[in-house]
């Protein structure tokens, strides 16, 4: 007896596996993370009133990746006007469980209050340090003490050298058939500078794609979900989604 919900799942992952070898597809997904990102797109959005700074495709991406996963804790670098942590939080509302930490160098103050304030925040915690210092490391390590399922998502400074060093410090929380998910390797693929009139002191050769790199490189428990990259096509984090698999 055929089973429609199995069908339509196999449906799916036909089409997905095929998006790999579909060049115009492709091609048209590349043009517009140029120019969208040329343009700021990403920074139009909002999830639950506080902007998020993300794509639409990512942030499904995640939401299935965090469904999928059920964790008991989030960690993310990189806070700025907080959309992402709330996002995350809402989820984990829906789910029933799970709590949200987020590390920033700088958290403004004008954001913490926003955050603070949002009726998500019962799940949210934030720490104020440099990601990549040993002393911020000690305090996440202990809000991750006793929880089973984590996921971490970096978006915070991206050059090499950082994005590197965090997937060093946190790679080891990730549980078995989690992700780590590393955002911005999109800027391997974009012009320098591609933001006209900002100047930021990552680009091509040195970014959280080639950070993304040298981590496999030295590391076997992760691998790249290609999948995700051949289902949503538009994406700051191509090559981003990194399974614990070992």
């Amino acid at each position: 007896m055929s089973n429609p919900v199995q069908e339509f799942i196999q449906e799916c992952n036909n089409r997905v596996n095929s998006y790999g070898q579909n060049e115009g597809l492709k091609a048209a997904a590349a043009a517009f993370n140029t120019e969208s990102n040329k343009a700021q797109y990403s920074y139009n959005f909002k999830w639950m009133g506080r902007p998020i700074i993300q794509y639409p495709q990512d942030m499904i991406a995640m939401q299935e990746l965090i469904w999928e996963v059920q964790p008991d804790l989030i960690i993310e670098t990189g806070i700025a006007h907080g959309g992402s942590l709330i996002f995350y939080a809402s989820l984990l509302e829906l789910i029933g469980n799970g709590e949200v930490l987020g590390i920033d160098i700088d958290i403004r103050e004008h954001n913490r209050k926003e955050i603070e304030k949002h009726p998500m925040y019962r799940r949210i915690k934030m720490i104020q340090g440099s990601s990549v210092d040993q002393a911020t490391a000690d305090l996440v390590y202990a809000a991750a003490a006793g929880k089973e399922k984590i996921l971490v998502v970096l978006d915070s400074n991206h050059t090499h050298e950082h994005v590197l060093d965090e997937l060093r410090y946190y790679a080891p929380l990730v549980s078995l058939n989690s992700y780590i998910v590393v955002f911005d390797t999109i800027v391997e693929n974009l012009p320098n500078n591609y933001i006209p009139g900002m100047t930021r002191p990552w680009g091509i050769g040195n970014n959280p794609m080639t950070a993304v790199d040298a981590f496999l490189a030295e590391n076997d428990r992760f691998e790249i979900n290609k999948d995700i990259d051949n289902k949503i096509q538009i994406s700051v984090a191509p090559r981003g989604y990194l399974k614990r698999v070992k």
